[in-house]
């Protein structure tokens, strides 16, 4: 079984900075889009950023210039970098994965817990 597991979130004042991690674990031959999506209490869940296995990015109208994602294919793990936070940025974030667990295997798709991000003064 695979599992996904965040870290980082928590409470930042206005203007100030995260970094969330995403480590995946378990039976992985290969890692292929990972993202990271939000939901605010009554939105619905939303993409905030994507990154392909060979690098290409795309994000959210509303992220863009103020968080940077990333990955790091030696360790299973995707971050994404948040800066200049805003209180509209409050919300659980979720990592996102589609992961081939053995060779020869079609890919699944796997959701983390989510971590809490809450921007306030």
């Amino acid at each position: 079984q695979v599992q996904l597991v965040e870290s980082g979130g928590g409470l930042v004042q206005p203007g100030g900075s995260l970094r969330l991690s995403c480590a995946a674990s378990g039976r992985i031959f290969s890692i292929y889009d990972m993202g990271w999506y939000r939901q605010a209490p009554g939105k619905q869940r939303e993409l905030v950023a994507h990154i392909t296995s060979g690098g290409s990015t795309n994000y959210a109208d509303s992220v863009k210039g103020r968080f940077t994602i990333s990955r790091d294919n030696a360790k299973n793990t995707v971050y994404l970098q948040m800066n200049s936070l805003k209180p509209e940025d409050t919300a659980v974030y979720y990592c996102n994965a589609d992961i081939i667990g053995r060779a020869g295997m079609g890919n699944d798709n796997y959701w983390g817990q989510g971590t809490q991000v809450t921007v306030s003064s």
